[in-house]
């Protein structure tokens, strides 16, 4: 995890987050207010524990391009993108959110991440004219609400299906933001609702991005060979993802939101885990779990852990069980 403490944990009322997202604030005192505010267009959120990436050098969007799931080549200066490293069997292990000035490709990644993302890149770049840089300390992200101004600091916009923008913020400008201020939990919230993924909570070390509707957004489906790109391919050409990503709405019978992991069960089977759950402003108790394709989409499911209550569910699709190509005309 991140070891940066964000200066905006001096606010009033600010408490901090724990676990992945150590380092900024929960919530400043409601989190559903804080939910509304940013529903409304008003304010942001700090989510300066995330790691800052810059590549540059004049080969950067070739080298991205032949490395990763998304489409660099040619990617025109403000265009926003996500893009994955996979394992050579497909798995996910880097998820990345970027866009190119024109001369440098910026992207943040999960907190405590970009050790482990520059490690392997500066072992891929052989020849190329690339040079990678770890940022995190000088620059910062910030997400607000709406559409990216035309004019300001450098933004990434439109590829997080949360309706916002995310802003590479020098660190030293975080305490000079103005209000009001959203903490984690409301931002967490919205992503939930808005069926977006995020690695490290909602999925283990063997999902691949069939799973959980990253296909087109984080994966180019016309684009050349790629680590793991055969997975990937077969698995859409054939369809029938092993498992599917689903938004949970919880029977909020108990005071607690269920923890990353607790299993979740069709009577005494299991057939998945809770990735993150967040308490919504209006749907109430929320959350997203991978679960086994041949689920019934209309069953009931069950959140199950050790000395906890079972708590109900009724599932919202995010990712069809039959995706994929598979269907053929009859002969």
């Amino acid at each position: 995890m991140s070891l940066t403490r964000s200066p905006l944990l001096d606010l009033p009322g600010a408490v901090e987050a724990n676990g992945l997202d150590a380092g900024v604030a929960a919530h400043y005192g409601s989190d559903l207010r804080e939910q509304r505010s940013l529903v409304a267009g008003k304010g942001f959120v700090d989510l300066s524990h995330r790691d800052v990436v810059t590549i540059s050098g004049p080969d950067r969007l070739t080298w991205l391009h032949a490395l990763t799931s998304q489409y660099f080549e040619g990617l025109r200066p403000g265009t926003s993108t996500t893009a994955l490293l996979l394992s050579p069997t497909g798995h996910v292990e880097h998820a990345m959110y970027g866009i190119d000035d024109g001369e440098t490709f910026w992207l943040h990644t999960e907190p405590g991440a970009a050790a482990a993302l520059i490690e392997w890149l500066q072992k891929m770049v052989f020849m190329s004219r690339v040079e990678i840089t770890d940022v995190t300390a000088d620059y910062a992200i910030v997400w607000r609400p709406g559409a990216a101004p035309a004019e300001g600091p450098l933004t990434r916009s439109g590829a997080d299906s949360l309706g916002g923008h995310e802003v590479f913020l020098p660190r030293a400008e975080l305490a000079a933001l103005e209000g009001p201020a959203a903490g984690v939990w409301a931002y967490e919230a919205l992503r939930i609702e808005a069926g977006a993924p995020r690695l490290g909570l909602d999925m283990d070390e063997r999902a691949i991005p069939n799973e959980l509707g990253w296909l087109g957004v984080g994966v180019h489906l016309d684009k050349g060979c790629y680590r793991g790109q055969e997975t990937v391919a077969r698995v859409h050409n054939l369809g029938r993802p092993p498992r599917r990503l689903v938004r949970l709405h919880l029977d909020g019978s108990v005071d607690h939101l269920p923890a990353h992991g607790y299993a979740v069960r069709v009577g005494e089977k299991q057939v998945g885990f809770i990735g993150s759950a967040a308490r919504h402003h209006e749907y109430g108790p929320i959350a997203l779990a991978l679960i086994k394709r041949n689920v019934d989409p209309e069953a009931v499911l069950e959140v199950v852990a050790e000395d906890q209550p079972t708590v109900t569910a009724t599932q919202e699709l995010l990712v069809d069980p039959e995706v994929g190509l598979h269907v053929r005309a009859r002969l």
